[in-house]
């Protein structure tokens, strides 16, 4: 009966183990930005985003309006940023810690990646 006790108990803790959800990662530092909605420029930023999670960036989710520009990625993951929202269209690739480029690159979302991009 004892035996019979603990295995149940054993399989009891195992399950809840197995049913926690795991902490998402997130890349630590900021990757920065300049947005131009309403027909300003505004320097933005994200401070230690989710990894593998699109975020569309904020001031640049109208896909009619201006699109942002001039990232610099000051986290410790790679980040790939898009031309289109929901992390669609054409992408360009950003290093860690200081991967930047220039008001050229126009971009309308982002993911980051630990520790690199598949």
């Amino acid at each position: 009966m004892r035996l019979r006790n603990s295995v149940a108990a054993a399989v009891g803790a195992l399950v809840l183990v197995l049913a926690l959800p795991t902490s998402a990662q997130a890349a630590d530092g900021r990757f920065t930005y300049i947005s131009h909605d309403g027909g300003w420029s505004q320097g933005r930023y994200l401070s230690d985003p989710p990894s593998g999670v699109c975020i569309t960036l904020p001031g640049a989710e109208d896909p009619v309006g201006r699109p942002a520009d001039s990232p610099r990625n000051d986290t410790d993951a790679w980040a790939r940023v898009f031309t289109g929202t929901g992390c669609d269209g054409d992408y360009f690739d950003l290093r860690p810690s200081g991967g930047r480029a220039s008001d050229r690159l126009k971009l309308r979302s982002v993911v980051f990646s630990w520790p690199d991009l598949d």
